[in-house]
């Protein structure tokens, strides 16, 4: 079972001074602590309740903090979790997901979902189409990932997005292509596109343990119908872990072990209070090695 670390808050005691000195303890520490990937999500606003937080907290963008991050280490994989679609440009998008795995040396995932967050997107002025026009614009996105990575240059129409002449140079470092992941559970749409395009699911675990197993049965199913083998695609999950509070290592280490039993091979979680290392040290000792066999 592989162990990463999301990090969503940036509200630090030390306030916005003390932002890129805090991420780089986190990261190195994490990385060294045995993490096996590193996660930011696709924000403008803070979300609002988040650890107690309010949408105007701070949030810093991305893809940048990620270009931060490669330069930061060597082996953790660097993703977000997961790219709102309506925010960029898709090939500008595919141009920054190249670049983030040149400058990792190979370590990038391409998360990818349909976004949610309406009053995010309608306060700073990004239009937020209906779900079934961004579910199109989700799979206008994917469908341009893989036309891009199978060749130097391509053209590309789909219904929502074109690009008559989109390059590919140079080339992303990891083989065949970064890790697609889509995030979320709809049965109908979202897990057909996992099925069709993605090497990663990610499933949120406050779906609760029945859902959760359900959406992966779903999975299996598009899979069957699509020809897919259900086996290639990693199974990741996010939660999160509050070892200050009403978690404890042995919760966490039970919590792993039921996922793997679910069919999840990549836990992913985040903590309220990581500024303070400690919880990162506690997974180093006793959850990581404890869970590394599953």
């Amino acid at each position: 079972m592989y162990i990463g670390l999301q990090i969503p808050s940036f509200k630090y005691p030390g306030g916005t001074a003390d932002i890129r000195p805090k991420l780089k303890e986190i990261v190195t520490t994490a990385e060294g602590a045995g993490f096996h990937s590193l996660w930011v999500m696709d924000h403008y606003y803070q979300i609002k309740g988040l650890f107690g937080e309010a949408y105007t907290d701070p949030m810093l963008e991305a893809y940048t903090t990620l270009g931060y991050f490669a330069g930061l280490t060597e082996k953790a994989r660097l993703g977000v979790l997961v790219t709102g679609v309506i925010y960029r440009n898709p090939a500008v998008l595919m141009k920054m997901v190249n670049t983030l795995d040149i400058l990792s040396g190979g370590r990038a995932y391409f998360g990818i979902g349909a976004a949610w967050y309406e009053d995010e997107a309608k306060g700073n002025g990004i239009p937020y189409p209906s779900t079934s026009e961004r579910f199109e614009q989700l799979e206008d996105s994917l469908k341009l990932a893989k036309a891009l990575w199978a060749s130097d240059e391509t053209s590309f129409a789909g219904r929502h997005f074109s690009a008559p002449a989109i390059t590919n140079n140079p080339r992303p470092l990891s083989s065949p292509h970064p890790h697609i992941m889509i995030g979320g559970t709809g049965p109908n749409k979202t897990l057909r596109m996992v099925a069709q395009y993605a090497d990663a699911c990610n499933i949120g675990d406050w779906v609760g343990t029945e859902n959760m197993q359900k959406s992966l049965d779903t999975l299996k199913e598009h899979c069957e119908t699509l020809g897919r083998d259900y086996e290639t695609i990693e199974k990741t999950c996010l939660g999160t872990v509050h070892l200050s509070a009403k978690d404890t290592v042995d919760g966490v280490i039970d919590r792993i072990q039921k996922l793997s039993e679910m069919g999840f091979t990549h836990a992913i979680f985040n903590m309220p209070d990581v500024y303070k290392i400690t919880p990162l040290e506690d997974f180093a000792k006793e959850i990581i090695p404890a869970v590394a066999g599953l």
